[in-house]
């Protein structure tokens, strides 16, 4: 499967897809629940709840909006896959943060829900039929293909764990 055309999506994502390294986006979507998982899992519930830096998000936070916008972005791709024309609402991440509960939260349980929403878009892209990769719709008032949500999704997990190295995490 080919990586998606700049078109296939809205230019505040090209840093996203742009880290997707080459391959198949099935196998890195599935690599990407095993040893990177696996360093977060390896983080100390103490050092999980603190900031990276002041101002910017714990940890936990941090982890948490990774499920949550896996969530969103799954959910727009299902929706278009299905041929679904309905444009689907943006989403605002400090909000979906500031109401979270994050913090209240052990370390290890968000690890294991972020295990299993990846699990979870892994089944669904997997399921999609050929003819359902390129399908175009509307999300936060930008076109965007299925092909294109699932390379977002690879690329917002990269992009935000490679954050997270640079801390030392």
């Amino acid at each position: 499967m080919s990586r998606p055309d700049p078109s296939d999506y809205d230019a505040s994502y090209a840093t996203y897809v742009d880290q997707v390294p080459a391959g198949r986006i099935l196998s890195i979507l599935a690599d990407q629940a095993g040893a990177p998982l696996a360093r977060l899992q390896a983080i100390p519930e103490q050092r999980a709840g603190q900031p990276c830096a002041p101002g910017k998000w714990t940890v936990k936070e941090t982890v948490l909006h990774l499920s949550d916008a896996e969530r969103i972005f799954a959910c727009r791709a299902l929706r278009i896959a299905r041929a679904d024309t309905t444009p689907l609402p943006g989403f605002e991440q400090d909000d979906y943060a500031a109401t979270g509960g994050a913090n209240a939260r052990s370390w290890a349980d968000i690890v294991a829900e972020m295990a299993t929403v990846r699990a979870a878009t892994v089944s669904l892209f997997r399921g999609l039929p050929p003819a359902a990769w390129d399908r175009r719709g509307t999300a936060n008032n930008c076109p965007v293909t299925v092909r294109a949500l699932a390379y977002i999704i690879a690329g917002h997990f990269h992009h935000h764990l490679r954050i997270l190295a640079e801390y030392g995490l």
